[in-house]
């Protein structure tokens, strides 16, 4: 086993700058090789290329360059060749901070992001953090940091951007497909949670447990909770990995081991030689007498979708929401093989499912595809534009998304502000005690973005979940009713 300081640090690094990473850790039985010969690395002719390189750029640049600066701007070179989103290299400093941050909770966003296609998007918002208190969803590109732009920079100094001291404001600009226009966020950075995993029991004995990461500590955490709920006399789960954007893979196949039967495939590997290696289940949990579900969205990646796929494949589970993330290959995080406290992390193999499905870039699909009600992703409105009757934009489609799911329909959610959206604005303004005007402005906003925030963080208006917990209440109750 890794040291536990060694684990946290790989499952930070895959929350920060993984890019809903499944990390591999490098004494993991089936990581052990990477199925290829032996390389030599650079040749004496290739070595003596790029120190020629280096000397004509220090003797002969107009200005100083800094040494170090070239070195390291070489070895990106050399990672960023893979173009690989998930494959990175982190110097010394950048390095030392996420080494500091295992003392503790982080501090930022807490949204997970890879670099794609040479923007910084987002892979899923970490759940309870400020980013998905805010809105930021899954694939939204986050476009500037305080009006300075991340077009063009590596992933770690984007992220070095992001992230700051707790209680500091920050401005995101993001770009979100359907939007014409760039979006304003306007954050306060915070601790992230560490704590991996909820649970509770539902009306009808059904148990509910929310996993937001697979880190060190989440096999342990589950299992605990699992317990508990069966002790209650548990009929029916609900694994809620909604926005969970990955993390350790030997914690996942843990996790997995609690339902799929034993010898059966959890998760096969696939190296580039071809070479397929497979996870089975030890089969160490006793066969479970209750039926499960499973929650995934845009967010669950990488680690969350080889847990859906395993409970769904091989352990006869039901997938419920919408189409996971697609993220189908596995890194391992190699700190200080360099020498000089930096780390690289690449990606070593494609991960399949226990049915040899690639998911990359596709994502699972749900056997049951339900969506959430439309506020639940509904963009903040500019604060800095009042909105008012006969304009036509973005901004006012969302305040009519907001509108309707408060119960101030507004009959269309085009974007169009007509009399009737103008009529249900001040129907808003006078429950709220605001000043009656129709005219959506800065404090008008505010209060609608608050108040969809109460909306959405009720569990009454969580359509994925309620749908998973009648179902399976029906499912338990099916026996009953037909002897």
């Amino acid at each position: 086993m890794v040291k536990k300081r060694t684990a946290i640090l790989l499952v930070i690094l895959a929350m920060i700058i993984g890019g809903g990473a499944v990390l591999a850790l490098t004494n993991y039985p089936i990581f052990a090789s990477s199925g290829a010969s032996a390389s030599t690395g650079l040749s004496q002719d290739e070595m003596n290329k790029l120190n020629t390189a280096v000397k004509l750029i220090e003797d002969g640049y107009y200005k100083e360059v800094d040494h170090e600066k070239l070195v390291t701007g070489a070895i990106n070179g050399i990672v960023g060749a893979l173009d690989d989103p998930y494959s990175s290299y982190m110097a010394a400093e950048q390095a030392s901070e996420f080494n500091e941050s295992i003392e503790g909770s982080f501090t930022g966003i807490g949204a997970e992001v890879e670099l794609k296609n040479e923007q910084v998007t987002v892979v899923s918002p970490i759940k309870g953090s400020p980013a998905e208190k805010a809105g930021i969803q899954a694939k939204d590109v986050l476009l500037s940091v305080d009006d300075e732009s991340l077009a063009g920079l590596d992933l770690q100094t984007a992220v070095s951007k992001i992230r700051g001291p707790k209680g500091s404001k920050v401005t995101i600009m993001v770009k979100r497909e359907g939007t014409t226009d760039p979006i304003k966020f306007e954050l306060t950075r915070d601790d992230i949670k560490l704590e991996t995993v909820n649970a509770h029991m539902e009306d009808g004995g059904i148990g509910v447990i929310e996993v937001t990461q697979f880190s060190a500590n989440t096999g342990d955490r589950f299992k605990e909770e699992l317990t508990k709920l069966e002790k209650q006399k548990m009929k029916g789960l609900v694994i809620d990995l909604r926005s969970n954007p990955g993390g350790l893979l030997n914690v996942v196949v843990d996790m997995a081991e609690e339902f799929v039967p034993k010898g059966s495939i959890i998760v096969q590997e696939e190296q580039r030689s071809g070479t397929r290696q497979t996870v089975r289940s030890s089969g160490v949990a006793a066969e479970k007498a209750y039926p499960v579900t499973v929650l995934i969205n845009g967010g669950s990646a990488s680690a969350s979708e080889i847990m859906a796929g395993a409970l769904k494949e091989s352990a006869g589970a039901k997938l419920l929401g919408e189409n996971s993330f697609g993220k189908g290959t596995v890194q391992t995080s190699i700190p200080d093989r360099l020498g000089d406290g930096t780390l690289l992390k690449i990606t070593i193999a494609k991960w399949l499912t226990p049915d040899a499905e690639w998911i990359h870039e596709k994502g699972i699909k749900p056997d049951e595809k339900i969506s959430q009600p439309d506020y639940f992703t509904v963009a903040p409105i500019d604060k800095e534009q009042t909105l008012k009757y006969n304009m036509n934009n973005d901004n006012v489609k969302s305040a009519q998304i907001m509108l309707s799911g408060l119960g101030y329909d507004t009959k269309r959610k085009d974007g169009y502000f007509d009399a009737e959206t103008k009529k249900q604005v001040q129907a808003f303004q006078k429950a709220k005690k605001l000043t009656v005007s129709g005219f959506v402005d800065e404090k008008t906003a505010l209060a609608l973005e608050a108040a969809i925030l109460e909306q959405i963080a009720d569990p009454a208006n969580d359509t994925q979940l309620n749908k998973a917990i009648r179902e399976l209440k029906q499912e338990t109750l099916a026996p009953a009713s037909n002897s």
